[in-house]
């Protein structure tokens, strides 16, 4: 009889309670019980870091960790909802809810890599400043080989993680990009608002648009001005209804192969969570029905992750119409699931 994915996940759960120390490490009596909360129990308390993870002080200092989360409380580049300001504390305090262990994976993300939370890069309101303020904390964080976990935010900061990214990465960059919208208009309102910024990513000198794939993309919220400069610089798109077609399998590998062409160095993953659809998750700026579904996605970093990635981030979560923290939730556990990904391909932690 052929082993079922649940007695495969009882055997990996053996595994990674042998590592943590065994059965009754867990199992303290009531009268061993902590005056403080230091460590992931209760849930709703404790300091809300992502996942619970240490907050750390300096961002110079980053030697001893292969992974850290930063918050990017922006939402100057919003052009309809605001609110995406208060995406990385809604994903901090939900990932609460989350532990480190994959059920299906037999991962457990503290066992296997050293995480950190490195709070906000200070918020400038201004779209300009604020990228190179993006930059230059992406770019700390990845020179010291640490892998940057952004918590948006609106999309606008795409401009400001991808060019951190250009200038601590050598050779080329690709990029894949989750999201219903291309954000490629070259500018909107006359700024570089969330609409825009993978067009201006793609004139970054170690940036080739034939290196950018957008998947997920269509409705009734894009710029057919914005689409015809997509097909002029070679970009690719790959739609919702290319997903169901395709499946996720396929989507993924046409994905890898246009990113990593023509000697691409490093891979940066940006997914904006209403890729998802808004029937599934309601608090983002620009809700669009028909997207994709929930599982497709989390199947899809998946497979996006397998080769390796130089960073990603989670854009977009607005807190203002985000129903039961559904929405955040979501964003949680696309983080979760592309690093258990990297950790079981090998790619995490980074070669230092």
């Amino acid at each position: 009889m052929k082993i079922t994915h649940g007695e495969k996940a009882m055997t990996l759960a053996e595994e990674v309670v042998k590592k943590d120390g065994g059965m009754e490490k867990s199992r303290a009596k009531r009268e061993d019980l902590p005056l403080f909360v230091r460590e992931d129990l209760p849930s709703y308390s404790g300091i809300a870091t992502f996942l619970k993870s240490p907050y750390i002080e300096d961002p110079n200092n980053l030697k001893n960790l292969d992974v850290v989360f930063l918050g990017a409380p922006f939402d100057v580049g919003t052009t309809f909802r605001p609110g995406t300001r208060f995406g990385p504390e809604s994903m901090r305090s939900i990932s609460k809810l989350f532990k480190t262990y994959n059920f299906e994976e037999g991962i457990d993300l503290a066992q296997e890599i050293k995480m950190g939370d490195l709070g906000d890069i200070y918020s400038i309101h201004n779209i300009d400043r604020y990228t190179e303020q993006l930059a230059g904390a992406i770019s700390t964080v990845i020179k010291q080989g640490v892998f940057p976990v952004i918590l948006g935010g609106d999309h606008s900061i795409a401009y400001g993680t991808i060019k951190g990214v250009s200038q601590s990465v050598k050779g080329k960059v690709g990029v894949i990009q989750l999201d219903r919208h291309l954000d490629t208009t070259p500018y909107m309102m006359g700024e570089k608002m969330h609409d825009t910024p993978l067009y201006h990513a793609g004139k970054l000198e170690n940036v080739d648009p034939k290196n950018m794939v957008h998947i997920g993309i269509g409705g009734w919220q894009n710029d057919a001005r914005a689409a015809v400069g997509v097909k002029e610089r070679g970009e690719t798109v790959l739609t919702c209804r290319d997903v169901e077609e395709l499946g996720v399998d396929k989507i993924a590998e046409i994905a890898l192969e246009k990113a990593w062409a023509n000697g691409v160095e490093a891979v940066y993953l940006t997914v904006d969570i209403d890729v998802v659809d808004s029937g599934l998750i309601s608090g983002t700026g620009w809700p669009e029905p028909g997207g994709l579904t929930s599982r497709e996605v989390l199947k899809l970093v998946e497979k996006l992750a397998e080769p390796g990635l130089i960073g990603m981030e989670l854009v977009e979560v607005s807190p203002p119409y985000d129903n039961n923290q559904q929405t955040a939730l979501m964003g949680v556990r696309i983080i979760c699931d592309t690093l258990c990904s990297l950790i079981k391909n090998k790619k995490l932690p980074l070669n230092k």
